[in-house]
């Protein structure tokens, strides 16, 4: 698997009262999407960027980062043949992204995720 960009997930209770603090404070001026209950802020001239998380909406679990693949299904595939736990199915979600939640030896949950085209 490669990883594409990797995007630090961070629980929040509410996205709105958490907005000021990484838009203003850290300079994550846009908000690349919203969708209640996670959303992006990315600073526009370094591309730094977190994901403020409320609760993940159809994994049982939140994760703790989401990693973006060059190709879910192959890492899907490669995962599972490494014997690593599947803490989500590979899924087409909903919004317009497959992925899986996958959790590393050290027992953090990762989303492994790939935006699909139109």
């Amino acid at each position: 698997m490669r990883a594409e960009k990797i995007s630090t997930n961070i629980t929040v209770d509410d996205i709105e009262s958490a907005r000021g603090f990484y838009q203003d404070f850290l300079g994550l001026r846009i908000e690349e999407f919203n969708l209640g209950w996670v959303a992006r802020f990315t600073d526009p001239d370094s591309g730094a960027h977190v994901q403020l998380v409320t609760g993940d909406h159809t994994a049982p679990v939140d994760s703790a980062m989401s990693v973006h693949a060059d190709d879910v299904d192959a890492a899907y595939a490669q995962a599972q043949s490494l014997g690593y736990e599947i803490v989500y199915p590979l899924t087409t979600e909903a919004w317009g992204v497959r992925r899986f939640f996958v959790r590393a030896p050290d027992g953090t949950v990762l989303n492994i995720v790939q935006h699909r085209g139109p």
